[in-house]
């Protein structure tokens, strides 16, 4: 039933920045995970990041480690993806997830319908 609506997608240079915010339609439970994950044509979808509601944690793969982060608004039932010094390699749909949990292969109940970011050479 949670609604999970994506913005901040475009292109972009490589080295460059996007950040990509992910809004839940109601207030989102405590006990949810919400994150990210990514799909390049004709690969697998690949866990990116994600953020602990009710405390704040964080868990990133290991492609992404300080150039991206995942954070989140309360008051806005939100959360954000900031990409920094992006790599032509991070070009992909980025999907935003949520449930109660989340892993590296395999995501929560509840997805978004996908943004585009490109990143050019």
């Amino acid at each position: 039933q949670v609604q999970l609506v994506e913005s901040g997608g475009g292109l972009v240079q490589a080295g460059g920045s996007l950040r990509l915010s992910c809004a839940a339609s109601e207030r989102t439970s405590t006990s949810f995970i919400m994150g990210w994950f990514r799909q390049a044509p004709g690969k697998e979808r690949e866990f990116v990041a994600k953020i602990t509601w009710s405390d704040g944690s964080t868990f990133y793969t290991d492609s992404v480690k300080g150039r991206f982060t995942i954070s989140r608004d309360s008051a806005k039932n939100t959360v954000y993806l900031q990409m920094n010094s992006l790599k032509p390699e991070d070009t992909a749909v980025y999907y935003c997830n949520a449930g109660i949990r989340i892993t590296t292969t395999i995501g929560g109940a509840y997805w978004g319908q996908g943004t585009q970011v490109t990143v050019s050479s």
